[in-house]
Order: C-alpha cells, then sequence, then structure tokens
C-alpha cells in the first residue's frame, strides 16, 4: 500500500470508528442533546426527513430560533420509527404504535404489536413479495425478449 492509500484507509478507518462512536453516544440516554446535524449522521437519514418526521409530530425535537436539538426521547422515538419502517409500517401506523412513549417508558416498538397487526403485516408483506416477484418475472421476460430481438436484427 502506497503513503496516499495508506493515509486514505487510516482516515477512512478513523471516520468509522468515530461515526461508529457518535452513534454510540448518541442513543446514550445521558448525552444531552444534538443537533439536526449529528442526529441525520446518527440514523442515517437525510435533514429533509429529520423535519419531515417533526412536522408529522413523530418527534418534538427542542427549538431555540430556527436550531433544532433532540433529546434522548427524540433518539428513542427515532429507533422506533426506523424499526416500523424497517417492518413495513407507514408513518401513521408507526404514530399509532408509539404514541406518546419516550425515554422513560424504553420499549421496543415490536413489544407494542399485538397478534392481529402481526399477522396483518405479514400477510401484507407477503401480498407485496408476490406482486414485486411478479413484477421481475415479467421485466426479465422482457428483457430477454429485448436481447433475442436485437440478435435478431
Amino acid at each position: 500500500m502506497n503513503k496516499i492509500t495508506s493515509l486514505a484507509h487510516a482516515s477512512a478507518g478513523a471516520s468509522a470508528t468515530m461515526l461508529e462512536e457518535e452513534g454510540r453516544t448518541a442513543l446514550d440516554s445521558t448525552q444531552p442533546e444534538l443537533t439536526i446535524s449529528q442526529m441525520s449522521r446518527v440514523f442515517g437519514v437525510s435533514l429533509r426527513t429529520l423535519r419531515f418526521y417533526e412536522d408529522r409530530g413523530l418527534i418534538k425535537p427542542r427549538r431555540e430560533g430556527n436550531a433544532r436539538y433532540y433529546r434522548a426521547t427524540d433518539r428513542i422515538r427515532m429507533e422506533m420509527i426506523l424499526k416500523g419502517k424497517k417492518l413495513g409500517f407507514t408513518l401513521t401506523e408507526i404514530q399509532d404504535l408509539i404514541g406518546g412513549k419516550g425515554a422513560t417508558e424504553m420499549t421496543d416498538l415490536e413489544d407494542q404489536l399485538n397478534p392481529q397487526q402481526v399477522v396483518t403485516q405479514i400477510s401484507h408483506l407477503e401480498r407485496q413479495r408476490n406482486e414485486i416477484e411478479g413484477a421481475i418475472e415479467r421485466l426479465r421476460a422482457t428483457q430477454s425478449r429485448l436481447a433475442h430481438g436485437a440478435a435478431a436484427a
């Protein structure tokens, strides 16, 4: 490895370590507050996403002029929101699930689900998977047809 490559590699490793440590401390409830930029980096979402979640009432950062400061409660809610999205729930459904829960009620989003919600969500995701698989099959058939047509021409 040459000097430039090893420097870039070392720098990337240091940045990843810093981001990982920042992520750990960001979720630490003793960490006072994070700025919108810090929240964005820690959770891997855009500033626009954070503002959108605020507009929807999912998170409620402290405002000081135009600045937003995210407390431990907001960070926990953000974890719950992202978990809900990974499980395929809409933001409205996530809002219903997490309601007013915050740092004092460190519950996992999955603990808020009732058995019927789980069954309904599984069914919904299976329907989506079937639709996606069907679309992929149609596109592969089209790709094959176009490839054969181009070869014949």
